[in-house]
């Protein structure tokens, strides 16, 4: 089932029969390096637990599709209590959705789907989400996902220290936020 398209790009569901891509892409080091780490290579049963075993309906996982080619992965989802206030937007009143998302295909890199993708996500959040506010949490040192991410409207909002466990030791990030009309 397709989730959105926008141009050449366009995200389906993530149905089971798509494991044998998550592996490809979880198991291969240049991908690693910037999602879950090079030291945390997926095998199917990794993948299943990942990706298809939580219980958490909330969260909406697609696979990104870039003229018919499989390329990545996306997710989005509400944020919960505990990330609102860990953001400092515990008492706020609208809908904030958070949004992750990788490149799995390394030869795809560099040419600008990343930032296609993050702006049609934007989009996809705002018109049928209704989001209020969109929050992602990147690695500091990810400067490349830091530049589409800031292209696409997105501004650095508060340092997280030691916030996010990658390659054997904690990394700080950046909470970074969409406003609409910010």
């Amino acid at each position: 089932m397709i989730l959105f398209r926008s141009g050449e790009l366009s995200v389906r569901r993530l149905e089971p029969g798509a494991a044998p891509l998550l592996v490809k892409w979880l198991s291969d080091p240049a991908v690693l390096e910037y999602y879950e780490g090079r030291d945390r290579p997926h095998d199917l049963a990794l993948v299943l637990e990942h990706f298809f075993a939580d219980d958490e309906e909330e969260i909406t996982r697609g696979i990104v599709q870039f003229k018919e080619l499989d390329v990545g992965y996306i997710q989005f989802y509400p944020a919960g209590t505990e990330e609102k206030d860990e953001y400092g937007y515990g008492d706020f009143a609208g809908r904030i959705y958070g949004m992750d998302q990788f490149i799995g295909e390394p030869l795809m890199w560099n040419q600008g789907i990343g930032s296609r993708l993050v702006g049609a996500m934007v989009q996809h959040l705002l018109e049928v989400k209704r989001a209020d506010l969109i929050v992602m949490d990147p690695q500091c040192w990810n400067l490349r996902a830091l530049r589409a991410y800031e292209k696409n409207g997105f501004v650095r909002e508060k340092l997280l220290p030691e916030h996010e466990w990658h390659e054997g030791g904690w990394r700080d990030c950046w909470l970074i936020t969409y406003k609409p009309g910010g």
